[in-house]
């Protein structure tokens, strides 16, 4: 646990990385250096043992017994739901459980989309998203007529604001669904800001943040926004669940996405009626040791403070950027003002698996190919990418070994 940090204190990195065992393991006989905390971010220890405890001690089916064990794991599950909504400032009934964030964006896509916006509306989102902020809005367009439109990116990989607001004037943008940070860019959105101009122009606005509030505080009362979508297995917990934030009141107008138990209030042959937010959207057995794993992961970052992980990380992106930039054949893709611990970069002759694959022989860990982002790579002429991207443990040496190492692939390759 992180008992001497207080939220102001800077990061004592190789204190942090005695909470994650896995960082102790070598990779093909060299040290793990991890660089993908994008795609998903190691445990700390805590998160292991409170699943774990909860397993061993007093696991059961939350909600529904009225025994010792299943009212104690059902306190522990919903204390996940408080967590989260301390974490965003938001009310509790207010933060539904998912899957992941996929299964956020999804439930708005199929609830929200289908029940509330009407043909002849648009979708705007940006040239910067995630499939599983593409993909849903093209299955909802196709289905009910609702158009979809793009936002252009700039060369460096920033909104086009005057492009973004030129989609919106005419009034017929039911639904904005942008990224808070790109995945593939590290580029942050103005989401205050994007969330002004759709509200003024009638719109709602999704946020995925799946990426965001990873690095950075997230405050939805502040943003305005009407939903956020994040996955926990990013902020350093668990798979297998995600969190969807709604305002109170499109929640309440808002039909179920899936049916079947727990989120009924009575059922017959006849009808069923619905189960009180956020229950109503969580059909079936939901994710009871996920949750657990999910609060241990929120007090660990609460505990380290996100002032400290910000500036941090902002440090390990500049050495990066400094690092990697000189290197001959390299290009970095992006150049936005604002971004976070990601860097995505194309080799002269090399194809991103090739370089993945050979760094991976060093033990380093990046990620390659389009990132779930195919129009994203296509707006920059390229089909993949290596991405190296920094959590909470990653420190600048790792960052060098990663530097040094792809001189010596450029060199392979030349």
């Amino acid at each position: 646990m992180m008992d001497a940090l207080t939220p102001h204190a800077p990061l004592d990195v190789a204190r942090i990385r005695e909470d994650f065992p896995i960082l102790r393991q070598t990779v093909r006989g060299k040290p793990l250096v991890y660089l993908d905390s994008a795609a998903s971010a190691q445990k700390p220890r805590v998160v292991i043992e409170a699943m774990r405890n909860a397993m061993e001690t007093q696991y059961a089916n939350v909600h529904r017994g009225l025994h010792w064990m299943s009212e104690r794991t059902t306190d522990a599950y919903e204390a996940a739901r408080m967590a989260v909504a301390v974490l965003m400032n938001a009310d509790h009934p207010e933060i539904v459980f998912t899957p992941n964030s996929t299964g956020a964006i999804n439930l708005v896509a199929h609830s929200y989309g289908r029940s509330i916006l009407r043909p002849g509306q648009a979708v705007l989102i940006s040239g910067m998203e995630h499939h599983s902020n593409i993909v849903p809005w093209q299955m909802l367009r196709d289905d009910k007529g609702i158009e979809l439109r793009v936002a252009p990116i700039t060369d460096a990989g920033e909104l086009d604001m005057a492009a973004f607001e030129a989609l919106l004037e005419d009034g017929k943008v039911g639904l904005v669904a942008i990224t808070h940070m790109s995945n593939v860019l590290g580029t942050y959105t103005p989401a205050e800001r994007i969330v002004r101009m759709a509200h003024a122009h009638g719109a709602k606005v999704l946020l995925d943040g799946s990426q965001a509030i990873v690095h950075r505080r997230v405050d939805v009362r502040a943003l305005d926004c009407d939903f956020y979508a994040w996955t926990g297995h990013k902020l350093y917990g668990p798979t297998g669940i995600g969190v969807l934030y709604g305002k109170r009141a499109l929640l309440d107008a808002m039909p179920p996405f899936l049916g079947g138990g727990e989120m009924i209030s009575s059922v017959s042959y006849e009808r069923s009626t619905w189960a009180e937010v956020p229950h109503k959207f969580e059909a079936g057995t939901p994710p009871i040791l996920e949750g657990i794993g999910l609060k241990a992961a929120i007090d660990y970052v609460q505990a380290i403070g996100y002032e400290a992980i910000a500036a941090h990380e902002q440090a390990l992106t500049e050495h990066a950027l400094a690092r990697l930039s000189p290197i001959e054949g390299l290009r970095i893709v992006g150049a936005a003002q604002d971004r976070g611990g990601v860097v995505s970069f194309t080799l002269d002759g090399a194809h991103a698996h090739d370089v993945a694959t050979l760094l991976d022989r060093q033990g380093i860990a990046v990620r390659a190919g389009h990132h779930c982002a195919e129009p994203l790579m296509h707006r920059f002429g390229i089909d993949s990418t290596a991405r190296a991207s920094f959590g909470v443990y990653t420190t600048t040496e790792e960052i060098d070994a990663l530097a040094d190492t792809l001189v010596r692939v450029r060199e392979f390759f030349a």
